[in-house]
């Protein structure tokens, strides 16, 4: 039974704070560790080479190993990431403001944006290399490429499903549909912002990997490469969890940053 203190509020403790996110993370933990003991009774009871599958505890002994290797080639990816989705957050944003703002120049360019975005982005990053050369430009480009175009059009989405009675409202007190756009239409996409913001940054993280496979010398993306051509499985294990461990860390970065700027329309990831 949930005590009181004399003011009347539920008397919050830290085992109770405790005890539920021990509730909501154990069917999470509780996978992964069946997972992992699974994966490792698996290869060591059918003998599956080490070259072929790396066992967990290979793995973690790689990532202990090799700590420092990770942690600096971590770091240079994490600054790609970075920088290639605060780009694709800028040029997302500032693309659906203006598609829904100019409706003409919409019907005119959306379609070229929908058809760019299927282009196969594999194949543009050696062109960017060859463009650009072997610098961060190529690998944030890339990344822009990737990650705006959700962004973009989970905002569109947003801003084009606003509730016609507020629209009629802002035009009968004679605000323009710039003020219009910038007062009612754009704190109302903010949900569907968000939403795009969390594909977006995930995936940053895979074009960052798959333009340092095109051309790098540093970086998680050549790590792999690099271990791969020297048949060190556990390395390469060890660096794809912590891509993915990076990967999950960015996304409830954005949840968290949710959480705080609409805790009324915020999903419930964090």
């Amino acid at each position: 039974m949930t005590t009181t203190n004399t003011k009347g509020n539920p008397d919050i403790s830290v085992a109770a704070i405790t005890r539920r996110g021990w509730r909501e993370i154990s069917p999470a933990v509780f996978a992964v560790v069946g997972t992992l003991i699974l994966w490792e009774l698996a290869v060591k009871w059918l003998k599956v080479p080490e070259i072929i599958i790396a066992a967990p505890s290979s793995i973690g002994h790689s990532l202990v190993h090799n700590a420092k290797l990770l942690a600096d080639s971590s770091g240079v990816t994490l600054a790609i990431i970075v920088y290639g989705f605060a780009l694709s957050v800028v040029l997302g944003i500032v693309l659906a403001l203006l598609l829904v703002r100019f409706p003409t120049a919409s019907r005119a360019v959306y379609p070229l944006v929908v058809l760019f975005q299927t282009v196969p982005k594999v194949a543009l990053a050696p062109i960017f290399v060859i463009w650009f050369g072997y610098d961060l430009s190529p690998k944030i480009l890339l990344i822009i490429v990737i990650s705006f175009f959700p962004i973009s059009l989970n905002m569109i989405a947003g801003l084009r499903s606003v509730d016609p009675n507020l629209l009629l409202l802002m035009r009968s007190i004679g605000c323009s549909k710039t003020e219009t756009l910038l007062r009612v239409m754009v704190p109302s996409a903010l949900p569907s912002l968000f939403a795009g913001l969390k594909i977006g940054v995930t995936f940053s993280v895979i074009g960052a990997i798959v333009a340092e496979f095109s051309g790098a010398n540093r970086g998680l993306g050549y790590l792999i490469q690099f271990a791969s051509s020297q048949l060190d499985t556990p390395l390469v294990f060890a660096s794809l969890v912590v891509v993915s461990a990076m990967g999950v860390a960015l996304f409830y970065a954005v949840a968290l940053l949710e959480h705080f700027i609409i805790p009324w329309a915020s999903s419930s990831e964090i």
